[in-house]
């Protein structure tokens, strides 16, 4: 009876074994499993994933990977076939946009009806902030957890599309002082950046900043701009038209004043020219 009951417990204790890891080992009587050859990765690696199926379902039903980030969104997803023996091997570069920020990254793996996932930390990137926050006596707003996608930046809590040559952005930070859209770019040659600030940042634009100092070639259409730059270029300054809120009330006060002065110069010349009998 002893004996029986070792066994039990070592049956259950190998039953309850975890299915994934960061290592290879000996688990051909699990169902499914999935490992990576590392737990910590830097934005510029390659993550090799392996795994085993224990039963093969016939017809070529692949696997299906995919990773999500530390914001739950989608980054990448593939599909393969497994080997005859159940095993399966891929890669995937921690490069680009969808892999630049820190944290937690869930790699799942689906194979039929079986699914089981590992998960991975990068580090050295883009810190994920919780929550938005805004310093009054900062001139910059940030709002570092809004996640977006290829080819948009988040500005001011708004992912903006746009379109660069030779290049790529990294970062954009809206300054509340001179109502200008910072945008840091990594320019490999000479190029252009087009991009359209929403209004809720920006409203209107009358100058562009290339490296400090004014663009004569930038093309400005409405809230949308066309930035040639050169090599090497780190920094696009867009400022926009600065608005004055009381501007209006103080204007109209001028204008009924100067009206009412009109109109009394007017009565008095027209008094002054009726001849008197």
């Amino acid at each position: 009876m002893l004996v029986a009951l070792v066994a039990i417990v070592g049956t259950i204790g190998f039953a309850s074994e975890a299915h994934a890891g960061h290592h290879s080992g000996d688990h051909a009587n699990l169902p499914l499993t999935v490992h990576t050859d590392s737990a910590t990765y830097g934005h510029a690696d390659t993550i090799t994933v392996t795994g085993h199926v224990q039963n093969v379902i016939p017809g070529n039903v692949p696997i299906t990977v995919t990773v999500m980030s530390p914001m739950a969104s989608l980054v990448t997803i593939d599909q393969f076939n497994v080997a005859n023996d159940g095993s399966f091997e891929t890669t995937m570069s921690t490069a680009g946009n969808l892999w630049k920020y820190d944290g937690t990254y869930t790699i799942q793996v689906n194979y039929g009806s079986l699914d089981n996932n590992v998960k991975v930390e990068l580090d050295g990137g883009v810190a994920v902030v919780e929550k938005k926050h805004m310093d009054h006596g900062d001139k910059e707003m940030h709002h570092d957890d809004v996640e977006c996608g290829s080819s948009e930046v988040n500005i001011g809590g708004d992912c903006t599309s746009y379109d660069i040559s030779n290049g790529h952005v990294e970062s954009a930070t809206v300054n509340t002082d001179d109502n200008s859209v910072i945008i840091n770019i990594d320019a490999m040659d000479d190029g252009v950046l087009t991009i359209s600030p929403s209004t809720s940042t920006q409203k209107g634009i009358f100058m562009v900043l290339v490296d400090g100092e004014e663009s004569d070639d930038a093309e400005i259409n409405g809230n949308t701009v066309i930035v040639p730059f050169g090599a090497e270029t780190e920094q696009i300054e867009i400022i926009g038209t600065f608005v004055i809120p009381e501007f209006g009330t103080i204007a109209a006060m001028i204008l009924a004043v100067a009206i009412i002065s009109i109109v009394a110069i007017s009565a008095k010349s027209r008094l002054s020219i009726v001849p008197r009998y």
